[in-house]
């Protein structure tokens, strides 16, 4: 299992820390629409001040590309997050130079810093060593705690623990504990639930996973890829010409390994995205060509249940369909209340970040599973058995 770094070793009374977080939030019309990013930092920032820390945050916000845009500074959540965290915050105007140096040294221990916008700055993203150097330079020691920023490698996630004494959050750590779990140490029963649009952004999460599962649950407009080579007709559902023989040869290989893959065998079929549109059950691999299938149906929906009910360990990435429309969010719905009950009945249960987290929160069950990942792409990047640029310099 991989070790870190954490700030349990870390000496931290009197210390300047800065943090590096997520408030990437969802932002419009000036109100943060879900502030879980925020209060997932919690844990780690109460910890440090118990600890008689001065704690500093930093952030990115949206996707400035290196220059100062007004409508994605954090000045605008400064409240949220001292709502979401629980202490005074004080905005700095920006994260490196004279300004920031003077704050910190101003800085009361039970005062938080929040940092403006690290993508303001070009070197940020180019993971500039001389950027890093000069954001350290108030400081005594870096904490990482931005699990869903940790596959990028720019000055505020990987750069800065070249330059500061370097050391993991606990929201860090919960993530790697949690998605270790899933990667290198299932316990069997070990069931996969894959989805989403694309084939190729599932490729090397399949590809690691397909010697550790026994079952892969295949939904979303992905599995009609996997429905056509297997000589479906599909209608107009989505199909991926490229990675068609990727399809192929990963069915193949989990034939010769012994891995059950379980593809739909309904689906519910549309002419269009639309509300108030006409949705028919039909095969899944038999769907009229004037339609196109947007979710799950009903008998897949209970086979993919009866299967993660055997499960002792259970991964889930990617919805079975387009859950944002209630008329195809049926599928992933009856997939989160089979892993709720799977939980409860003692199985470890880990939800990969975006989408999926998404739609498991807004049919209420996020704090029915073991674990739901804050980061999409880097939860994905993880479980593909890649090395993450925020997380390598952390390890013991």
């Amino acid at each position: 299992m991989l070790k870190l770094r954490t700030i349990d070793e870390a000496p931290l009374k009197g210390k300047k820390v800065l943090v590096r977080v997520d408030f990437n939030v969802p932002f419009k019309e000036g109100v943060v629409k879900d502030n879980a990013r925020i209060v997932a930092h919690k844990k780690t920032i109460d910890a440090l001040l118990a600890a008689g820390a001065y704690v500093t945050l930093v952030s990115h916000f949206g996707r400035p590309k290196g220059k100062v845009v007004p409508e994605m500074s954090l000045g605008q959540i400064r409240s949220d997050v001292e709502k979401g965290l629980g202490h005074k915050v004080i905005f700095v105007s920006d994260c490196v130079g004279p300004e920031v140096e003077a704050a910190v040294k101003a800085q009361k221990q039970d005062e938080l810093l929040l940092l403006e916008n690290s993508r303001f700055h070009p070197e940020e993203e180019k993971n500039d060593p001389d950027f890093s150097r000069l954001m350290a330079k108030p400081f005594d020691l870096y904490v990482m705690d931005a699990f869903s920023a940790s596959h990028r490698a720019n000055a505020t996630t990987e750069g800065l623990a070249h330059v500061l004494p370097a050391y993991a959050g606990y929201l860090i750590g919960r993530e790697v504990d949690a998605l270790e779990r899933v990667k290198s140490d299932p316990v069997k029963p070990y069931v996969l639930v894959i989805g989403g649009a694309k084939v190729s952004d599932k490729i090397g999460v399949l590809e690691h996973m397909i010697t550790k599962a026994d079952t892969i649950l295949i939904g979303g407009g992905m599995a009609f890829t996997f429905l056509a080579v297997k000589g479906g007709r599909i209608g107009k559902s989505l199909y991926d010409a490229e990675h068609a023989d990727f399809a192929k040869n990963l069915l193949a290989k989990a034939e010769s390994a012994g891995v059950k893959i379980v593809l739909p065998v309904d689906v519910t079929a549309a002419p269009e995205i639309a509300d108030n549109v006409k949705c028919t059950a039909v095969p899944a691999a038999a769907v009229p060509d004037d339609l196109m299938g947007l979710d799950i149906g009903p008998e897949t929906s209970k086979a993919f249940a009866d299967e993660i009910a055997k499960a002792k360990t259970v991964l889930w990435n990617g919805p079975m369909g387009v859950f944002e429309n209630p008329l195809f969010a049926a599928g992933s719905r009856a997939v989160a209340e089979a892993m709720a009950k799977a939980t409860a009945n003692g199985a470890f249960t880990v939800v990969g970040g975006g989408d999926t987290a998404s739609a498991v929160k807004k049919f209420g069950l996020k704090d029915k599973m073991s674990h739901v990942s804050t980061g999409g792409g880097a939860s994905l990047e993880y479980c593909e058995g890649k090395d993450l640029p925020g997380i390598v310099p952390l390890e013991v």
